[in-house]
């Protein structure tokens, strides 16, 4: 197939002139980079830290800031040795740059994600320009950014989505070179930078997945291919030492600070877990991710089956090859592994995207248009509901429109891009599906979900602190002692200071002058203990709610300190020089 095919017939020549408009040179990475910064943006402010990964991530990096060690990560007193250090220090520097650790504000530790899904999007379009038209570049980077999963990685601060750029940045200057060496031509260095540096920067922050994929790739090109000549052109010499001089610094570092340590619990005690069985009950099988697609690519879902019926047609076309190089072994190892969680599959979704752009340059068949709109449908309909039940279940009833408005874009996503494509217009009924989708997707992530109360306990927990003048960030005495409950977003949003104990320590706090926050089920526990100090227990709050991320209720009662009393002083009397004692009270901060 051309790239120059003519548009499908009875598609707006309006529409199919601007798209090609937008994708000259520059404008195809820049656009779908503006694609994905609209997807992912209302959840970068609106939504509370989420627990648990996206709170650890954060609070490690609030403490690097509040010590000054970048290269140790910690949450609170503990070795975080699980994952390397580059989100870490990626929103330290975003940090730094708009915000300040002591604000607790999560939107700047988001920062890294969103622009790591541009980047994404951007890396897509660019890569995709080697072997198709302006046309499907731009559609191939937008389509990626407008995924649902991609845009909601995108406002949460933790590695996937910056993983999914600096990765699909690698692949796209890998595509550049492969098809350079298929056209016996030389490739540039941009991508060989993009390459080294993309496969740098994934090994800093999540360590082997980046590599993984593109080792599969090339093995998987040169069993397609059956040579293997145009990979001398990757600058293999300054290429090596350019990786070397972003990952070893760090990786010296960390293992003689920690005598090596880091790597054992990094290898034994998180990878070696997932290869062995569904870690922290994160299992599935064979196929998840398949069955998981057309919820994780909504809006473009409708192009899945056309992009498949593509990959076996056009399998004999350099970039149809090299995406399914790209997608097919990556898929495959994480449909394999135990350990399944939805976002996995992220750094091959790139693939997918060229797949689908590529696959409108010619009528799409009778067959796939219908599982398309069917799929699209279902997806729809599934996101819909899961607004409905979560406001009934979470919300106040004042969010109800929210809900409603949310349901109805989602469904009417569903509706137009179905429509429209079973009417030929595929294009069209792209754009008006993705348009839609990411409005639907906007809203409930940045006006829907935060008004999901239940849900949001620590966020409630520090608000009910201050609003009792209770809170140590605004000066009242510190820190919290809490028993019974342990999330990491309200470790974050209360201080790293924090003190997470039983019931004897939340008591012993209230003796101190310092409040206590006690979960129900230990409630007894504490006020025993609070009596045997000779205290009366003095509420100053209580929040309810589910705590999502274990499925219990909870229900988080605020106690005060006690007063403290100035210690007896003896003080000269002004006229008689007697000793008088001083018998003065001052109650503590409230």
């Amino acid at each position: 197939m051309s790239a120059n095919t003519s548009p499908n017939p009875g598609q707006n020549p309006t529409l199919e002139s601007r798209l090609d408009a937008w994708s000259r040179g520059w404008r195809a990475p820049v656009f779908a980079a503006l694609v994905a910064l609209i997807a992912g943006l209302p959840g970068l402010f609106a939504m509370p830290p989420l627990d648990r990964d996206e709170s650890r991530f954060a609070q490690a990096t609030a403490q690097m800031l509040e010590t000054g060690d970048y290269v140790n990560i910690k949450l609170q007193d503990q070795p975080r040795n699980k994952k390397p250090v580059g989100i870490h220090w990626l929103q330290a520097v975003a940090v730094e740059a708009v915000s300040a650790p002591e604000d607790r504000g999560i939107w700047a530790y988001r920062i890294p994600s969103l622009l790591g899904a541009m980047l994404a999007a951007a890396a897509c379009a660019w890569g995709a320009a080697a072997f198709f038209g302006p046309r499907e570049s731009l559609l191939s980077g937008a389509i990626l950014g407008a995924t649902f999963l991609l845009s909601t990685e995108a406002f949460i601060a933790k590695t996937d989505a910056a993983l999914c750029g600096f990765t699909t940045l690698a692949m796209a200057g890998l595509a550049r070179i492969y098809a350079a060496g298929l056209a016996s031509e030389k490739a540039g260095k941009g991508p060989k930078l993009a390459f080294w540096i993309g496969m740098a920067m994934a090994a800093l922050i999540k360590g082997p997945v980046g590599l993984l994929v593109a080792i599969l790739a090339v093995l998987a090109l040169w069993a397609w291919d059956r040579r293997i000549g145009w990979l001398k052109q990757l600058g293999w010499s300054w290429g090596l030492i350019l990786f070397a001089a972003i990952v070893l610094p760090w990786a010296t570092m960390i293992t003689i600070a920690t005598d090596g340590a880091f790597w054992g619990a990094a290898v034994g005690g998180d990878l070696a877990p997932k290869l062995a069985g569904g870690h922290e009950s994160h299992s599935g099988p064979f196929g998840y991710y398949a069955l998981l697609s057309p919820l994780l690519l909504f809006p473009v879902t409708l192009l899945l089956p056309a992009a498949l019926v593509l990959a076996w047609t056009g399998r004999k076309e350099p970039g149809v090859r090299f995406a399914l190089c790209w997608l097919i072994p990556t898929w495959l190892m994480f449909e394999i592994l135990p350990t399944k969680l939805a976002h996995y599959t992220l750094p091959s979704f790139g693939a997918l995207a060229m797949l689908m752009a590529a696959a409108l340059r010619a009528p799409l068949g009778l067959v796939s248009r219908i599982i398309g709109t069917a799929l699209l449908a279902i997806a729809g309909v599934a996101f819909a509901a899961v607004c409905i039940v979560a406001w009934k279940t979470y919300a106040a009833p004042s969010a109800l429109p929210l809900a409603i408005l949310s349901a109805l874009l989602f469904v009417v996503a569903a509706i137009a891009g179905g429509w429209l494509i079973l009417r030929r217009q595929a294009a069209k009924a792209l754009v008006t599906a993705g348009v839609l989708g990411i409005l639907a997707h906007g809203t409930m992530a940045g006006l829907l979900a935060p008004r999901l109360d239940s849900l949001w306990l620590s966020k409630r927990l520090a608000r009910a602190l201050e609003g009792a003048d209770l809170a140590p960030r605004a000066g009242a005495p510190g820190p919290v002692a809490v028993t019974g409950y342990s999330e990491p977003s309200m470790v974050f949003q209360l201080g790293t200071t924090t003190q997470l104990t039983d019931a004897d320590g939340a008591a012993d706090a209230v003796d101190e002058g310092r409040p206590a926050v006690v979960e129900g089920r230990e409630d007894e526990k504490f006020r025993a203990a609070l009596a045997a100090l000779g205290h009366a227990p003095r509420l100053a709050g209580e929040i309810k709610g589910l705590n999502y991320s274990d499925g219990d209720d909870e229900v988080l009662r605020i106690y005060r300190g006690e007063p403290r009393r100035h210690e007896a002083v003896e003080t000269p009397d002004a006229v008689t020089g007697a000793e008088a004692p001083a018998t003065a009270q001052e109650e503590a901060p409230r």
